[in-house]
């Protein structure tokens, strides 16, 4: 095996330009860890943040990475031979210690999850993080088919997801977008209904309003979303691209009577607790049910430019990292 690996290297808080591509010792396995040979990587906004200094507790110099697909290389638990396919998401992987932005990542046991699967890396690579968090917010909703579903966020990775797997059980799909050049890759997702958010009131297609809100913007829209679901609804929030908080919060006042208010953390679904979901979200994925959306794939000597291509909001979709390219 070799000694040494290609990592990128977050070396402070700034711009992109802080990820440094590095040579750094292949970690040693030590117990209760096992060695993953890197085979791709999901970009997060969550990394963006952290890379911008916003997580207090990580200490720099870090590799980054909330999520990787691989092969073990060495572990120090039987269950998992050298060879055997592996995903692990969240669970403090690239915050408290190193994550996915490498060639070799050293991880808890118990994050990782075996997947048996002939899908290529590129697809693999876009469901930890993505669809483990999609299908536990669409579960947390308990949306059937048949019901109307309304996502606010549509356009990134996780809603073109949650599109994905609404579509694929039958379920009547709106999803909004503020940037109208993005609407016709939502029709192509599936989406049955594109809204454009341009800050005012959104021209809900449903005269009762949808059954279920999948709301991935988050605080600065969660009380909207309560007012837009149909009496008796739910409301899931699963993102937080507009922040963490919501001011002034009144639940009696702003939730309306009989009508529930939910969230899913993608946390909650690491380790063992998201290996049976991912195994199901792969099957679906392997038989068509699920179309996975990848906007664009980089290598590992341009995760500075991949951070740049989010901070900017270009994406339409899953944005991953290979550590070894496309080939």
């Amino acid at each position: 095996m070799r000694t040494t690996m290609r990592a990128a290297v977050c070396v402070r808080a700034g711009g992109p330009e802080v990820l440094e591509i590095r040579e750094l010792p292949v970690p040693a396995v030590r117990e209760g860890w096992t060695l993953v040979r890197v085979m791709g990587a999901g970009l997060n906004r969550s990394e963006l943040r952290t890379r911008q200094g916003h997580s207090p507790s990580v200490r720099f110099p870090r590799v980054l990475g909330i999520e990787c697909v691989g092969v073990v290389a060495a572990s120090t638990d039987p269950a998992l031979p050298e060879g055997t396919t592996v995903a692990a998401v969240m669970g403090e992987m690239g915050r408290e210690f190193d994550g996915g932005y490498a060639e070799y990542a050293l991880l808890p046991n118990e994050l990782l999850m075996p997947v048996t699967t002939t899908l290529p890396w590129e697809t693999l690579a876009a469901l930890p993080e993505t669809y483990l968090t999609a299908q536990g917010a669409i579960d947390a909703l308990g949306i059937r088919p048949g019901e109307r579903l309304l996502i606010r966020g549509g356009t990134s990775s996780v809603g073109m997801a949650a599109a994905s797997i609404a579509r694929g059980h039958g379920v009547e799909v709106a999803a909004t977008t503020r940037r109208p050049e993005k609407e016709r890759a939502l029709s192509a997702a599936g989406v049955d209904h594109v809204l454009l958010d341009d800050g005012g009131s959104l021209d809900i297609p449903w005269a009762d309003g949808p059954s279920h809100v999948l709301d991935l913007v988050g605080a600065s829209t969660v009380v909207d979303s309560l007012r837009l679901v149909r009496r008796g609804g739910t409301v899931c929030v699963a993102g937080s691209l507009s922040g963490w908080l919501i001011r002034d919060f009144e639940p009696i006042a702003m939730i309306p009577s009989g009508t529930r208010l939910t969230a899913f953390h993608s946390n909650d679904a690491r380790g063992k607790a998201g290996a049976a979901v991912l195994e199901r979200v792969v099957r679906n994925v392997e038989t068509g049910v699920y179309r996975p959306n990848v906007d664009r794939v980089f290598g590992l000597d341009d995760i500075a430019e991949a951070h740049r291509y989010m901070e900017e909001n270009r994406a339409t979709g899953k944005v991953l990292m290979l550590p070894r390219g496309t080939s």
